[in-house]
């Protein structure tokens, strides 16, 4: 289980190792390599199904990159819109710019009801932030309705998947979590009805005698100050109208501009994340009604790091973001690693270019400077993703800026790799004496033609990834040979 490090301000968008370090020690587990493996392969199938009825499914994208790109263009102005509407419509609106500010804005209103305890709709924003950990530490329970949420919560573990949080577990570990965790229930199988029926037991009671609910939001309209939350089992309505306080911990980029644009992102969601053509409960709000759902709404808008990656022209592109988890059940890094080895509460592809952006890197040894290169480029991010986030390019982006911060100094092993290959490439004789040299591979490789291991400094690369064997003879050998000319 990987260990958050709760980096104050930030919250848990930092692991304690790097990415390296944390996924060797993720392949060794093959019952999690399962378990995710097993879930990507059947979402993606199901995913491919449900895009394929879409005839106009390229249009739509295109659609919502746009709009995204307007919103990014227009943020600060969307946002004060977003604000007098929600005030006039009887909400107060909170700006937090880091996680202890938001952390210390939700504790405040919660303890201002003399509650100690509050039910959560599923929310990477408040995960984000850390809410959870500071109002336990504020004596302060917070109640996860989401079953996937519940799972973890209750099995003191870490979420690995923005949309499955639990896709590391199967259905007998998460039996076992149940009757260690919940014996009020009994005795449980392993199906998975059984296991939804007793989460529904255990928290029924918790919907209808609690007075605080804490959400975060998909989508928040600048034009009529409505918030939504899109999900799947209903704990998201319940949480949403019994309790009389409602706080939602939306983060700045969520804005869109027109009660029309949801039209768009409303088809790409559901079909990006579940694979249905629309999601079972879409739950909207806008303000108070007597009468009606809470006596008391709270909108905090969060900044965490935010207001930086905007101000980078390539990097803001990962705001785009509406958490659909698409590009994390196509990407081969994930399948394999799972989501506790990217150290934050955003796994995959988009963590790995929206964490080390929201906390910044520092130097080599920062955990997120590794996160740029868990990734193969092959691209199918970009494919899979519903508001075309050119997640390789931002990827290269992050990695030369990081290169670039770590220039002056002792050179590293990466620099004098380069000045050795730039220093032979120069000289037509030299590269020649180098394809020579680099022929010896074909001792070391094995009977599929691959070399998996070389002594120091070629272990640091074998370490994690293959050699294809070199060539027995290559190109400018055999055009020597065939034209009779040099080198």
């Amino acid at each position: 289980m990987t260990t958050f490090l709760g980096t104050p301000g930030i919250g848990n968008l930092r692991g304690a190792e790097p990415f390296p370090r944390a996924a060797r020690r993720a392949l060794a587990d093959s019952q999690m390599r399962h378990n995710v493996g097993h879930a990507t392969r059947t979402i993606r199938a199901k995913r491919l199904a449900a895009v394929s009825e879409c005839a106009d499914w390229e249009q739509l994208r295109l659609a919502g990159s746009a709009l995204k790109q307007d919103v990014m263009a227009r943020l600060p102005e969307l946002l004060e819109q977003l604000e007098r509407n929600v005030t006039a419509r009887g909400g107060v609106v909170h700006w937090a710019r880091d996680a202890d500010e938001a952390n210390r804005i939700v504790t405040g209103l919660i303890k201002a009801t003399g509650s100690d305890d509050v039910v959560k709709v599923k929310s990477m924003a408040t995960q984000e932030i850390g809410l959870n950990e500071h109002l336990e530490a504020e004596g302060i329970t917070a109640i996860e309705t989401d079953l996937a949420e519940l799972i973890v919560q209750l099995g003191h573990d870490w979420p690995s998947h923005i949309l499955v949080p639990a896709i590391h577990r199967n259905r007998a570990e998460i039996r076992d979590i149940f009757m260690r965790e919940m014996p009020d229930v009994g005795e449980l199988t392993d199906e998975p009805r059984v296991l939804a029926m007793a989460a529904r037991e255990h928290l029924r009671r918790k919907f209808l005698s609690a007075r605080v609910a804490v959400s975060g939001a998909n989508f928040g309209v600048a034009e009529t100050g409505t918030l939504a939350v899109v999900e799947s089992e209903g704990n998201g309505r319940m949480c949403l109208t019994l309790p009389k306080t409602l706080i939602t911990v939306m983060g700045i980029e969520k804005v869109v501009p027109a009660f029309s644009d949801l039209e768009v992102f409303m088809q790409l969601l559901p079909r990006s994340s579940t694979a249905e053509r629309m999601n079972p409960y879409t739950s909207m709000w806008t303000g108070l009604h007597a009468g009606d759902g809470p006596e008391e709404f709270h909108l905090v808008l969060l900044d965490n790091g935010r207001s930086n990656v905007l101000a980078d022209a390539v990097g803001r592109a990962a705001l785009h973001c509406i958490r659909c988890s698409a590009c994390l059940n196509v990407c081969p890094v994930y399948e394999h690693t799972g989501g506790h080895a990217y150290g934050s509460v955003y796994p995959g592809p988009i963590g790995a270019i929206l964490s080390p952006q929201l906390t910044g890197t520092h130097g080599h040894h920062d955990p997120n400077a590794s996160l740029p290169y868990a990734s193969s480029l092959c691209g199918a991010c970009f494919d899979a993703c519903p508001v075309r986030i050119d997640i390789p390019s931002i990827l290269v982006h992050l990695r030369a800026k990081q290169v670039d911060s770590e220039r002056g100094g002792a050179p590293s092993g990466q620099d004098l790799a380069m000045k050795a290959a730039a220093w032979a490439m120069r000289s037509s004789r030299r590269f020649a004496m180098a394809e020579k040299a680099l022929a010896a591979g074909r001792i070391v490789a094995n009977s599929d033609h691959r070399i998996t291991a070389l002594p120091w400094p070629g272990s640091r690369w074998t370490a994690s990834r293959d050699l294809p064997a070199p060539p027995k003879e290559t190109f400018r050998q055999w055009w020597a040979r065939t034209h009779g000319g040099g080198n």
